[in-house]
């Protein structure tokens, strides 16, 4: 209870502080009557509510430093703060988390990017994703469509990747995953008919998780490229560095380097 409490308190605190940072920004841009580049405000309250969370972070590797779209592996809601913290981005997220009360305005706030479910909706978010991609900001897609478990990667699927084509833009793919003890942990998915609230508080009664996330090198995809192809390839490169964090029991240490240089996708 006392972790609990602590951990509970912090994190209603940093909500707070967050959304004064999200109002002295519309302030700014309403001053100043253009928009401003939220995305590195964003990093930085990603990071610290984290930080508030009680997550052990350890990564491999470094983003790309040119705009660029990631596609990463999707475990959970709490993948969002830990990314977002890494590097400056924007999400794409469903409908349904920007009518999440708080996080929700949040989410807005930090410059999410919303897909609505239905025919015809993927076309309409690839060029959202790659008017972004064009005005220099980097965009994050989880191409299984959905949350797992953590112990195996889902198909990808291709039609938001488009979008690194049409923008000329790289794509990095990123393996994340949560450990406990050295293994899996089974409380950080976000699966099932959980809701937010008693996930939430289920994660903060526990002992820190390690999250381990391998950033691969970008690679760069053509315009005739076959896409559900590179799709399939971005899937293997994300499963075999998940395997490799459950079979070395997370991370070493943090900030390594990963393999320099970027690949080219036929």
């Amino acid at each position: 209870m006392i972790r609990l409490t602590v951990r509970l308190l912090l994190f209603v605190l940093f909500l707070g502080f967050t959304a004064l940072v999200a109002v002295a920004v519309s302030l700014t841009e309403w001053c100043l009557r253009r928009p401003l580049d939220r995305t590195p405000y964003a990093r930085f309250c990603f990071a610290g509510a984290g930080r508030c969370l009680g997550f052990r972070l350890r990564h491999r590797g470094e983003p790309a430093e040119a705009p660029a779209l990631f596609v990463s592996n999707h475990i959970s809601w709490s993948d969002i703060p830990v990314l977002g913290g890494l590097a400056p981005l924007r999400f794409l997220s469903k409908a349904e988390v920007g009518r999440w009360p708080v996080i929700g305005w949040l989410a807005h706030q930090a410059g999410t990017l919303f897909i609505q479910r239905g025919r015809g909706k993927a076309g309409q978010s690839r060029e959202e994703i790659a008017r972004t991609l064009n005005a220099g900001q980097s965009v994050l897609v989880f191409p299984e469509g959905t949350t797992t478990a953590g112990l195996t990667v889902l198909p990808f699927h291709g039609r938001l990747l488009k979008a690194a084509v049409e923008s000329g833009r790289p794509l990095q793919p990123i393996s994340i995953g949560y450990l406990r003890n050295g293994l899996p942990d089974h409380l950080a998915p976000f699966i099932g008919d959980d809701d937010f609230h008693t996930h939430l508080l289920r994660m903060l009664r526990q002992p820190a998780v390690e999250v381990a996330v391998i950033y691969h090198p970008p690679v760069t995809v053509s315009q005739d490229s076959d896409i559900e192809t590179v799709a399939a390839q971005l899937q293997q490169t994300v499963a075999d560095g998940l395997h490799q964090i459950h079979q070395a029991g997370g991370l070493q240490a943090s900030g390594q380097a990963g393999a320099a240089g970027s690949a080219m996708m036929p």
